[in-house]
């Protein structure tokens, strides 16, 4: 189900019309069990502003992206989605640089 609905959202997203929504990434999906709730990892690529103003343009458009995955999906109950930023684009990027910074050149 986690895949389905990424799908659904993946190829909703560039279609939103919000100027807030920046360049965005899903990364992941996590439904509960009983399908009521589903957490939407997104990875926004920009400052602290672009990914605050981008996940309140989500946000906002929750209930569009909602009933796109209740309509293509056809589920007896859609879940509730929430969008939380993903740090783990970032932290490897972060992890990539210190690497690089120690490893001796071979140059």
């Amino acid at each position: 189900m986690n895949q389905a609905v990424r799908e659904v959202l993946s190829e909703a997203l560039p279609e939103l019309k919000d100027p807030r929504i920046g360049f965005v990434t899903l990364t992941g999906v996590e439904t509960s069990p009983d399908l009521r709730q589903a957490r939407v990892y997104v990875s926004v690529l920009g400052s602290e502003r672009a990914r605050v103003a981008t996940l309140q343009g989500l946000a906002a458009a929750h209930g569009v992206l909602q009933a796109r995955v209740g309509r293509e999906l056809r589920l007896k109950r859609t879940p509730q989605l929430t969008f939380e930023y993903d740090d783990a684009v970032e932290h490897g990027i972060r992890m990539t640089k210190l690497i690089e910074e120690l490893a001796p050149d071979d140059g």
